[in-house]
Order: structure tokens, then C-alpha cells, then sequence
């Protein structure tokens, strides 16, 4: 006798059309646990393992960063820092803005006493920030002493300078006044006596900057001298 099956009574394999078999899945937090026996088989098939010396580890090493580059400094940037009674630049410093032809005795004996043709009317020292310049026209720093080379020739006046110049270093001055007229009574109207002091001014080592006098002091008519500072 054939017992034949309802198709609802199982449910049919898609492929097959045989029921598929219940599979019971562990609830959550009750899944199986490793038994001892499996721990002891598991060291026995990996064997004794024996941790790396401490020698045998490569420290990271890390490359050196390189630096940024760095934007130049233009010459109107460039902090100024001389002030009166504050000595910003040493003589090894002041030394790089000389020319070699410069005497290093701070002497001016020996320059020519006929004057050139063009003298400057202001001077700045190589290597200085423009700002020096403008501050000593404004009168930044106070005038300590003065010259007044009216009535004197050429080699005269060279000596009275260069005495003024050593005794001004020797009190550490910073500024100076310098009196030598317009040549307005000199023959022929030229202003010769101007021209050489300024001419000599250029030459000596402790003489950073030069430009005209105030108004008040003479103009045109004397020059406002900034001398190095002593180290």
C-alpha cells in the first residue's frame, strides 16, 4: 500500500523538492566554549614559542624634517635698532661696512686736501637699514657736541676734525654736529671747505651716517654725523 505525501505537509527544496533539514542555532551569549582538551591540542601542534629579544627589534628611526624656506628680508623690513645711548652695532659688526679703503686707525691724515668735484649731500654706511638715515634727519638722536670749522683751511680743519672725531669715540657719543659753512664767501662762491669735510666724513670707520643739519642747527650749512658705538 502507497502512502503518498501532501505537498503541505513538508516543505519542498527548491532544487529538489525535498524538505529542507531544521538547523538549531546557539542563542546569543550561549555559544560554545573551548574546551580544555582543544587548548592542549592546539599548544601541541604549535609547539613551544619563544618571544623575540629585545636586540632583534629595529627601532623606528624617524627622517629629519626639513626647515621651511624662509622669505628674504627686504631692506625696508629690516628692524632698526640703533639708539642714542644703546649700542647696537660692534666694531666687529660696524667692520663689514667698511671698504677696504677706509683706514682702520679711524685716521683721516692723508687724504687729499683739494676737494672733489662731488661730495654727497647724505651718507649711509653699507649695510644699514634705510630707516637710520631718515631717523637722523628727523633728529632721533640728540646732538652731544659740536664743530665749528669756519675760518680754517683745508689742513687745519682736517686736524680739528680728526681730534673731534677721537675724542667723540672716546666719550661714546653717538651724534655729532659739524659746522663748515655754505662757502658762501669763499672765492669764486665754491663751497670747498663743505665738500672736504663731507669727503672725509665718508672715509672714517666710525662714521655711520651723515646728512644736513636741522633748520635750526644750520642746514645745509652743517652736518649731523652718527657715529659707531664703542663694543
Amino acid at each position: 500500500m502507497r502512502t503518498s505525501i501532501s505537498p503541505r505537509s513538508a516543505k519542498p527544496d527548491t532544487a529538489r523538492g525535498f524538505p529542507q533539514p531544521t538547523v538549531k542555532r546557539p542563542l546569543a551569549g550561549q555559544e560554545k566554549k573551548a574546551e580544555p582538551e582543544d587548548a592542549a591540542l592546539f599548544r601541541a601542534a604549535v609547539g613551544e614559542v619563544n618571544p623575540l629579544a629585545e636586540q632583534n627589534r629595529i627601532a623606528p628611526q624617524n627622517s629629519p624634517r626639513k626647515p621651511l624656506p624662509r622669505s628674504p628680508v627686504l631692506p625696508d623690513e629690516i628692524p632698526d635698532t640703533l639708539s642714542d645711548g644703546c649700542p647696537a652695532i660692534t666694531s666687529d659688526l660696524a667692520g663689514a661696512f667698511w671698504q677696504p679703503s677706509r683706514m682702520a686707525s679711524g685716521s683721516i691724515k692723508g687724504f687729499s686736501d683739494h676737494a672733489p668735484e662731488n661730495a654727497p649731500d647724505d651718507f649711509l654706511g653699507n649695510g644699514l637699514p634705510r630707516m637710520t638715515l631718515r631717523k637722523l634727519r628727523r633728529g632721533n638722536w640728540p646732538v652731544r657736541d659740536r664743530l665749528d670749522l669756519h675760518g680754517n683751511n683745508s689742513d687745519a680743519a682736517r686736524k680739528l676734525l680728526q681730534a673731534f672725531l677721537h675724542e667723540a669715540g672716546q666719550r661714546e657719543l653717538r651724534c655729532v654736529l659739524v659746522i663748515h659753512g655754505k662757502g658762501m664767501n669763499s672765492q669764486g662762491g665754491e663751497a670747498v671747505l663743505r665738500k672736504l669735510t663731507r669727503h672725509w666724513l665718508t672715509r672714517h670707520p666710525r662714521v655711520l651716517a651723515y646728512c644736513d643739519a636741522l633748520p635750526k642747527d644750520g642746514g645745509s650749512g652743517a652736518v649731523l654725523v652718527l657715529l659707531k658705538a664703542n663694543p
